[in-house]
């Protein structure tokens, strides 16, 4: 493995492209610590520090967005609105005819599309950042106000600081837009999410800190409410299983044989060879948890607000708020593992397309073997989609709700028990696979061995 690494950094090009991928995510680290100026960053931090509520909440939003939420920032929006504008793109291209027939354009209706899903992305940052504002100004006074006293006139904030706000946040999101383009263009992997990667791994080290320091290096029971050595064992145990539980499925294919058919072409036979057709298990890959997540944020923020404006009936609110709000609320994981499932097929109906698969070996002259090319091997393709998508669903509510299980079972925070499922560890495996494959592929063009090759 050290010689394979040599050799990585032994090409010049490959090396130029880790060393610009390298800093562009340092960019991105140092404008991950700069603040707002309006926010007063003590009791920013106070008010985030203490575990459950709405500091689980900012973590799980915090997970897939690479955004700092616990410390009101210039990227504190992340990169969320451009994923939401280009999934909102996609979702159009399935529906609606005019995206779809610029999808059928090549290259050219790419870029148009691309060009499109930067002006929604501005306006999403420019609405979220507004909201979160919004919500800051809502806890504004005394002195345990988020808005520094500084920049209030009157107790009030004036329109020229909350514009400066939400246009200091909006830009930060464009520059971490055009942050991953550059990765795309000039470094080595997939921008956006390598950005999403950086920030997820730069908990890590916070997170097991934070586990060292309220364990105990001796034997106390798994039953002590405390964290000793076997807590310890079984977590470090529990996530080499879980990820290697998630490499095992994301890398699964269903391999459904094909035959081509034979063609004569001058004096030589082309064609007749007995070849497979990979159908992914998880097809949906973590979109599903991306959109079950969000979901259900909505109704516990929904009951916080009901809350501040029915104070007589706050208390049912609350209740409500903290049904719907996670951690190890049976109805919350329950509404959960149904809305994975739900999305799992939803999003598989809409990126895996039988008909047009089927068509597409009717033209190479390739079929399937006891199946008709046409209709019936549609049908065929759709019905194997179908089951492999279920055993995809499945795994993917499993890895959803490990976290909570291991947080309420063994006792630790849900920053730390994020690292063993749900959509943080996904993606970073996820990634670390797209990237090895990109890695490999110069190796190979190099005609050197590939880094998971033995």
């Amino acid at each position: 493995m050290w010689e394979k690494l040599r050799v990585v950094f032994t090409i010049p090009e490959l090396r130029q492209k880790i060393f610009l991928t390298l800093m562009f995510l340092a960019i991105y680290r140092v404008g991950w610590h700069i603040p707002l100026p309006i926010i007063n960053q003590e009791v920013m931090q106070r008010s985030t520090a203490q575990q459950g509520g709405m500091a689980e909440f900012i973590d799980r939003v915090a997970v897939f967005s690479a955004s700092n939420l616990r410390q009101a920032t210039i990227f504190g929006l992340g990169i969320m609105p451009y994923i939401s504008a280009s999934i909102i793109f996609q979702l159009l291209g399935s529906v609606w005819k005019p995206i779809e027939d610029l999808k059928k354009e090549g290259e050219t209706g790419r870029k148009k599309i691309n060009e499109y899903t930067r002006y929604l992305t501005v306006v999403l940052c420019l609405i979220q950042s507004w909201a979160y504002v919004g919500l800051y100004l809502m806890k504004s006074g005394g002195e345990d106000g988020l808005i520094d006293p500084a920049f209030l006139v009157d107790g009030q904030l004036t329109f020229g600081w909350r514009i400066t706000a939400v246009m200091t946040m909006t830009c930060g999101t464009i520059f971490l837009m055009w942050l991953g383009e550059q990765i795309d263009a000039f470094g080595i992997g997939n921008g956006i999410s390598l950005l999403i990667m950086a920030g997820i791994l730069a908990r890590m080290p916070s997170a097991f800190g934070e586990l060292i320091r309220d364990a105990e290096l001796e034997l106390v029971g798994l039953n002590a409410n405390k964290i000793g050595v076997e807590t310890l064992i079984i977590l470090s145990t529990l996530f080499v299983a879980v990820v290697a539980g998630v490499v095992f499925i994301t890398l699964g294919q269903r391999r459904i044989p094909t035959q081509s058919a034979k063609h004569v072409r001058g004096r030589r036979v082309y064609g007749g060879t007995r070849q497979y057709l990979p159908l992914r298990v998880n097809q949906a890959g973590v979109m599903p948890i991306i959109f079950a997540s969000s979901l259900l944020m909505l109704p516990a923020m929904l009951f916080g607000v009901l809350g501040n404006i029915f104070p007589s009936a706050s208390q049912t609110f609350t209740w409500l708020g903290g049904v719907f709000g996670g951690g190890t609320s049976f109805v919350y994981n329950l509404m959960y593992v149904a809305f994975i499932y739900f999305f799992c097929y939803f999003w598989t109906a809409i990126t895996f397309n039988p008909k047009e698969m089927s068509e597409n070996l009717k033209d190479y002259g390739t079929f399937i073997p006891g199946y008709r090319p046409g209709k019936r091997t549609a049908d065929y393709l759709e019905k194997v989609m179908v089951r492999i998508t279920y055993v995809g669903a499945g795994f993917l509510a499993l890895v959803a709700i490990i976290p909570t299980i291991v947080s309420g079972a063994l006792g630790v925070s849900f920053s730390v028990a994020a690292f063993y499922g749900g959509t943080g560890l996904l993606i970073a495996v996820s990634v670390a696979f797209d990237l090895v494959q990109k890695i490999d592929s110069h190796l190979v063009m190099r005609n050197y061995r590939g880094l998971l090759e033995g």
